[in-house]
């Protein structure tokens, strides 16, 4: 897929949920996709998913003005995938369901991104957090060591040529965009430890309702979670190249739909002047559209981010030059998940970065 070639043909698959929903909404109105229109498809075992099932009817804001439903939605099919020369596959999927799908996939010649954690941790000690089965496991290693980590800021040019993009966690990607710049510049004193303090609105947590999504649990309420085991750690340590003593990742439930703030603490190896932080970040994210950064000591907030592909970054310096705090804030459904995958597959055809998501 190169930018001068036509449109690929996309299939979406998971649909149904809050990510998936969004997925359609953007690829529907991508200016490179115009009159191309993807393939939407349910999850596996989803039986009232069928040709009588349509993408308005289970996400009704996508409803055009005074249209009628017009997008089916379909039961997973392979068949259908390959009769309708699917190219481009997205998995909103469940972890486990992408990991079967993925290695079919990609033996089809069709190129995915997967937006659960199936493919985005290379070890397998932070990987066992998803408790995954490998039907043909030499087969699964394979794909393993060549799935490239969807986050176009730190791996752009593999995106480009990958056949397997896994997309980042949102909590993850709020917390890697903020410290990639000053970890790789060797700035950060590892020996204090970095702590991530984030927030999550609650449709992080998925469209199956549980316990503690329950209006009555969530609502006026603040609560943290897995304060030691969040499947997204790994990603931190793995992407920051991290020893798992080095950083604390502690998760919240907000009680808003949508949206993260997460506040970084750490200390600089040396004192430093804010303007020098702020041409740090500037350099690192010039060819990044999809980052913006507030001058210090301005801070993001999670109302300016909701409902775009933005992530925002600000921080600010102690008078001792080296107590450090970063404030990250992104939309979990966009750039947390749909918009950062649309935002991949514009690298992967060749397009600009940005397409269809400003």
């Amino acid at each position: 897929m190169t930018a001068s070639s036509r449109p690929p043909r996309i299939a979406v698959a998971g649909v149904s949920g809050y990510a998936g929903g969004e997925l359609a909404r953007l690829l529907l109105h991508h200016p490179a996709l115009e009159g191309t229109k993807p393939t939407f498809l349910g999850r596996a075992g989803e039986a009232e998913v069928g040709p009588s099932t349509s993408l308005e009817a289970l996400h009704p804001y996508l409803t055009g003005p005074g249209a009628a439903e017009s997008n089916p939605v379909y039961s997973f099919s392979w068949n259908r995938i390959v009769d309708e020369g699917i190219e481009v596959l997205f998995l909103a999927t469940p972890h486990e369901q992408s990991r079967e799908w993925v290695p079919e996939a990609i033996e089809r010649g069709i190129k995915v991104v997967d937006l659960s954690g199936a493919w985005r941790l290379q070890e397998t000690r932070n990987r066992d957090v998803y408790r995954l089965k490998d039907a043909k496991p030499a087969l699964a290693d394979e794909l393993q060591a060549e799935a490239v980590y969807g986050c176009p800021e730190l791996h752009r040019n593999a995106i480009k040529r990958a056949r397997l993009v896994a997309n980042p966690g949102c909590y993850s990607t709020s917390m890697i965009l903020a410290l990639a710049p000053l970890v790789q510049a060797g700035l950060v004193d590892l020996d204090h430890g970095i702590v991530c303090d984030a927030k999550s609105g609650v449709s992080g947590a998925g469209k199956a309702a549980t316990t503690k999504t329950h209006f009555m649990y969530a609502a006026d309420n603040l609560s943290a979670y897995n304060v030691f085991g969040h499947r997204h750690r790994g990603e931190l340590l793995e992407q920051l190249h991290l020893d798992s003593d080095q950083i604390q990742f502690t998760p919240h439930l907000l009680p808003i739909p949508r949206g993260i703030l997460a506040t970084i603490y750490l200390r600089l190896k040396r004192p430093t002047e804010p303007a020098a932080i702020s041409a740090m970040f500037s350099d690192f994210y010039r060819d990044s559209p999809m980052v913006r950064l507030y001058p210090t000591p301005h801070l993001p907030q999670i109302q300016h981010v909701v409902r775009t592909n933005f992530c925002d970054i600000g921080f600010e310096l102690a008078p001792d030059g080296k107590r450090m705090v970063i404030v990250s804030c992104l939309d979990n459904l966009l750039k947390g998940a749909s918009g950062q995958a649309v935002q991949n597959l514009n690298l992967m055809c060749g397009w600009k970065e940005q397409e269809g998501l400003l």
